[in-house]
């Protein structure tokens, strides 16, 4: 016999047992079945015993997307399931938004000022990678716009807030700086832009104008008070409205200042920085204003807050807003598990602002210099920021505009003032060249890429590295095409043959420049464990060394070919014999090329005379870590004729000893100290200068106590620390 589910049923005994066919038939033409009865027995362990592992499933089954799937009306997978209200109609019907806030004008003016620094929370917390429905838009005010029009105050602020959002999710996706999550610039059909939107600063500023009336008359003597008495207060209790007017008007003017200051900062080629630093400024000023007057408006709270409930309040008052709901729209976010998202409390979206505020100043204060050197500084110092998002945004859309950078500068003027060409070069129609128009497109990459968080930024610098190496061997196959073997002068008459010469060796400095970066990027992100030091360090130490060679070829070259257009061909063959003293540019390089050398070979010979700091665990080998680290530069053959046994090599030897003979710390400490004069105007480079002579005089000190005691005192213990330089590490010495 069979049952409705399409299973044969035997019977044994006084038990019913199915028979199961060999394969459940799946297909097009495959009926749905209840298959209840059958996981009964099965549960029962009447049909068979399942063991741990075992599944009852179809011929189609798939254990990888079951895994995936989502589970229908689990709360922590179905983002429909834990919600307060299923559309936002039924929320307003439930009172959950109510208009007017309160028929008591004072709370009234309480609970909008709570909603201002709630929606100042959620803004943060948007800006830190969470998604817009569930943050900003969780506030049923802005979803419904027209609603609030009869609510001046409320409404106003609801339009500019709408308004900034536009703006920087605009930036934010031109930029597309927004790698670590995509649902930053997702807006799931929210009403972004509403009719009216684009003339908030108006409604805006009428809004200010009438607090500011009112918190004149508050201000004014008596006798201007009768004057002043058509007026309407904010609310009942006059001892409190001057207080509530300074509360209202520092959130419209830090709004107002705010909006201006991304408005002003998108104008192209940088003009409207000045403008944009102007508003920053009174951004800061409002900001002070809203934490002095955290006091008055905690004060007035009529609510008790717990103890631990304080650090976490969203609000200058610590009483929870009215009117926002962050499960509304969880229904928008995709087809995902709903996030469980915690607000920032308002201090720390105060201090976010004042910090992303900052970088902004920051980027307003760049001198748009087109010198591609100090372009690649700048952005290096200001990642040292660690800036925000959106302040990385507004960079990338300050350097790239309309395929140029600064938005004036072709990329082809830039590269030929880099590679220290004259100045005619830059019309020459050699740009029009295909694999020039190419360096042109990999150096737009280079800059996004720098504009990226570390550790996006270091994935895509080591990706990006072979295409510099291919972008080289291309032009140097179309060199040699064009001009064939010659001479490799670099101060060759011909312009079409000096553009190809300086431009190569352009690109090989700045290939080596990107895998310095790559390489030193992985302290920022901790991916080195102190065992690997020895190899990182010897691979930064050849890779600056090429680099060394190649910035200096470059600055001799061009040095070169100047004197020669001022000089008779006798003075030019006495002058092939002098040595020229070294560049500062590179004598900088070479006191971190010491530096490098030095570590390597203190960690090598600690590593071979007492047995520290060795690669030793059942995993991975010490070939293989150094893949795992080095893979990518090893792919783009940085340098070439460089591998792991390499390494082995050049380390094999070390002893402690020959270290401290030839102390490479006291060079770079000497050079260092040299090199103080060169760059005395710059006060970046100075104090990079003063914190490499500090890691050379603290090594060189541990060098030469490890020398004297390490192998009579076993007591002694040696660990290395980043006290001093972000990259280079600096060795502790001490007794156990």
């Amino acid at each position: 016999m069979a049952d409705r589910s399409g299973y044969e049923i035997e019977r044994g005994g006084d038990v019913e047992l199915p028979v199961f066919p060999h394969t459940i038939p799946s297909g097009e033409q495959t009926v749905w079945a209840d298959v209840s009865p059958l996981l009964q027995l099965a549960c029962k362990d009447v049909v068979t015993d399942l063991g741990d592992g075992e599944l009852v499933h179809g011929e189609n089954f798939n254990l990888f997307a079951a895994m995936s799937a989502l589970e229908i009306m689990d709360p922590k997978m179905d983002s429909g399931m834990v919600r307060s209200y299923y559309s936002v109609d039924e929320a307003i019907e439930c009172g959950a938004a109510p208009l007017p806030l309160s028929v008591d004008k004072t709370i009234d003016v309480q609970c909008t000022i709570d909603i201002m620094d709630h929606l100042l929370a959620c803004e943060a917390t948007w800006h830190k990678g969470h998604a817009l429905a569930q943050t900003v838009f969780s506030c049923i005010y802005l979803l419904r716009p027209d609603r609030t029009s009869s609510f001046p105050v409320l409404h106003s602020y609801c339009q500019v807030m709408r308004a900034t959002c536009s703006a920087v999710v605009l930036t934010v996706s031109e930029a597309r700086t927004n790698e670590e999550e995509d649902l930053f610039t997702m807006t799931h059909g929210l009403p972004l832009k509403v009719d009216g939107d684009d003339k908030c600063l108006t409604m805006l500023h009428s809004v200010e104008e009438m607090v500011s009336r009112q918190l004149r008359a508050c201000k004014a003597p008596s006798v201007k008070k009768r004057v002043l008495e058509d007026i309407e207060p904010l609310q009942a209790v006059l001892d409190l409205e001057e207080g509530f007017c300074k509360a209202l008007l520092c959130r419209l003017r830090f709004r107002k200042h705010f909006y201006h200051v991304l408005t002003n900062m998108k104008r192209p080629q940088g003009r409207g920085f000045e403008l944009a630093k102007k508003h920053i400024a009174s951004c800061l000023q409002e900001i002070d204003s809203m934490l002095k007057m955290e006091g008055f408006l905690s004060l007035n709270n009529a609510y008790e807050m717990p103890e631990d409930a304080i650090e976490d309040k969203t609000t200058a008052s610590g009483c929870a807003p009215i009117g926002f709901d962050s499960t509304l729209n969880s229904r928008l976010s995709a087809p995902a598990p709903p996030r469980a998202i915690k607000i920032l409390s308002w201090k720390k979206a105060i201090d976010y602002f004042r910090k992303l505020l900052n970088e902004l100043n920051a980027i307003c204060s760049h001198n748009l210099d087109p010198v591609f050197e100090g372009v690649l500084h700048f952005i290096v110092e200001f990642q040292k920021l660690q800036p925000e998002l959106v302040a990385r945004a507004h960079l990338q859309h300050l350097l790239i505009q309309d395929g140029k950078l600064y938005g004036r500068d072709p990329l082809f003027a830039v590269i030929c003032k880099a590679a220290l060409l004259p100045p005619a070069a830059k019309d020459h129609d050699i740009q029009k060249n295909e694999t020039f128009s190419q360096l042109g497109q990999l150096l737009i990459t280079l800059l996004r890429v720098l504009c990226t968080n570390l550790a996006w930024q270091r994935r895509k610098l080591g990706k990006i590295l072979q295409d510099w190496r291919i972008i080289y061997v291309q032009l140097e196959l179309a060199f040699r095409k064009e001009f064939g073997e010659t001479s490799s002068n670099l101060s060759d008459e011909n312009i079409c043959m000096k553009i190809f010469k300086y431009i190569l060796v352009w690109i090989e400095e700045q290939t080596y420049w990107i895998a310095s970066r790559f390489l030193v990027l992985g302290f920022d992100l901790e991916l080195y464990s102190t065992s690997e030091y020895c190899m990182v360090y010897w691979y930064i130490y050849v890779i600056l060394t090429k680099l060394a060679e190649k910035t200096h070829f470059r600055l001799m070259a061009s040095n070169e070919n100047v004197k020669r257009k001022g000089k008779k061909k006798k003075d030019l063959m006495k002058d092939g014999a002098k040595d020229y003293p070294f560049p500062p540019v590179v004598l900088f390089l070479q006191c971190q090329i010491y530096i490098a050398e030095g570590l390597t070979m203190m960690l090598a010979a600690l590593r071979n005379e007492q047995k520290i700091y060795q690669n030793v665990g059942p995993f991975n080998t010490e070939h293989e870590r150094f893949m795992q680290h080095f893979e990518l530069l090893q792919k783009a053959c940085l340098p070439n004729h460089i591998s792991y046994f390499s390494f082995k090599e050049a380390t094999a030897h070390a002893r402690i000893s020959t270290v401290s003979m030839y102390n490479f710390f006291k060079d770079a400490q000497r050079i260092s100290k040299e090199l103080r004069t060169s760059f005395s105007n710059d006060p970046i480079k100075m104090a990079e200068l003063r914190s490499i002579e500090q890691v050379a005089e603290h090594n060189g000190v541990a060098l030469n106590l490890i020398s004297r005691l390490g192998s009579l005192d076993s007591s002694l213990k040696i660990y290395f620390e980043f006290s001093h330089h972000p990259y280079f590490a600096t060795a502790i010495v001490k007794r156990s």
